[in-house]
């Protein structure tokens, strides 16, 4: 598995690497945004680990051209810890927001479960089993290839997008509470943090409603959690 590492304190960066690559993971580094934009555009990895305060192009701009482009995980490493800033790395297409100081166990094993997610996803694609469908008005999901579609034309969604969306579209007269769906998505114990839940909702919904303000397929049920529109 291959490893994009931005980080611009070399002593962080040169811990991370050694430590990662001692766990056989291949490790590439970059030390601004620039140079972090260059990698990535011209190599393949299997995940981004991205600290925010780097110079040249701050991480956040980093992410946004990373995700015109790719659905990769991404896992935030910094220092900002309000909910503000993790909001915000959440809704422009971080998979996973770890705070500084963290310890490098904990990193590990936030790298291992989004890749072992993303791996899930590729090797169910893979299955030759017949074609499998989930239509919900304008919107089609491929559970072979696992992909989504509004009216044919192909949405990017992340992999917890992806989830969230499989998980409402399957089971289409039930209402799911955050914890429920945090569990089922993120396959870890609630801690009453709705603000993971929260953020990645009205990200999938800017993806794949008409009107994020008035959607139709992700319908909040007042004082309970979510469930997919009717009469779709």
């Amino acid at each position: 598995m291959k490893l994009l590492l931005i980080e611009n304190d070399m002593e962080i960066s040169e811990m991370l690497e050694d430590f990662l690559s001692r766990e056989a993971f291949e490790v590439e580094t970059a030390f601004d945004g620039e140079m972090a934009c260059q990698k990535f555009f011209e190599g393949s990895y299997d995940l981004v680990l991205l600290d925010l305060m780097i110079p040249k192009l701050s991480g956040m701009e980093v992410m946004k051209k990373i995700r015109e482009d790719s659905v990769v995980p991404i896992i935030i490493l910094s220092a900002k810890d309000t909910e503000l800033d993790k909001s915000l790395g959440l809704l422009l297409g971080a998979d996973d927001y770890i705070t500084k100081p963290f310890s490098v166990t904990e990193v590990l094993a936030r790298i291992k479960a989004n890749i072992r997610r993303t791996t899930q996803y590729l090797t169910f694609a893979e299955q030759p089993e017949s074609l499998q469908l989930l239509k919900a008005g304008e919107l089609t999901m491929n559970l072979d290839d696992y992909t989504v579609s509004k009216n044919g034309k192909k949405l990017d969604l992340t992999a917890k997008e992806f989830e969230i969306l499989k998980l409402l579209m399957g089971n289409p007269k039930k209402v799911y509470t955050k914890e429920q769906i945090y569990s089922a998505v993120w396959k870890d114990y609630y801690m009453g943090d709705e603000n993971a839940v929260n953020v990645h909702i009205s990200r999938l919904r800017n993806k794949i409603e008409n009107n994020a303000r008035k959607p139709k397929y992700i319908i909040t049920v007042w004082g309970i959690g979510y469930k997919l529109g009717e009469n779709l």
